[in-house]
């Protein structure tokens, strides 16, 4: 990591929300030498509005970011989060290759029902559960944990565990 960018990947099914929360979050608030990536194993082909307001409200750019597959991606990631919620019944795509996997497992608030309020509560929630899990990842260690494979997925797994 110290010469190169790592690349981590935000992947789920349909890439028009909670990944493209996760990139863009991420991008807005790594450091030089990471970049996100996003990607669906069935992609939407387009993006959510819901999640295009609230990360421009959040004061997050929104330029450049689309659905797109995984089969397209322009590198290949060293780092792949799924962000699907399993304990919803989603099938989360399985990345294959030689890179470092963790889930952090959310629910997708573009299948909200509701009123207004509670629709944009839980994009609220979802946007409060993937920053708090970026601002630990950039809080690791990243200069120690890059050459401890089993020690930097440990602390992946666990930033998956957090709620807000």
């Amino acid at each position: 990591m110290q010469d190169k960018v790592c690349n981590v990947l935000f992947l789920c099914t349909g890439n028009s929300c909670r990944s493209i929360l996760s990139e863009a979050t991420f991008n807005h608030l790594a450091p030089v030498g990471f970049k996100a990536i996003s990607a669906g194993s069935q992609p939407a082909g387009q993006l959510h509005p819901r999640a295009v307001a609230l990360l421009q409200s959040k004061g997050i750019a929104t330029e450049g970011y689309y659905s797109k597959s995984w089969d397209d991606l322009p590198v290949t990631p060293d780092i792949v989060v799924t962000v699907c919620a399993s304990a919803a019944g989603e099938a989360c795509p399985a990345y294959l290759g030689p890179v470092l996997r963790t889930h952090w497992g959310v629910d997708d608030p573009g299948h909200v029902v509701g009123s207004e309020e509670e629709i944009l509560a839980a994009f609220e929630q979802t946007y409060r559960i993937i920053r708090g899990r970026i601002d630990a990842f950039l809080a690791l260690p990243l200069a120690e944990l890059v050459n401890d494979r089993p020690g930097l997925k440990a602390e992946l797994d666990k930033i998956g565990t957090i709620l807000a």
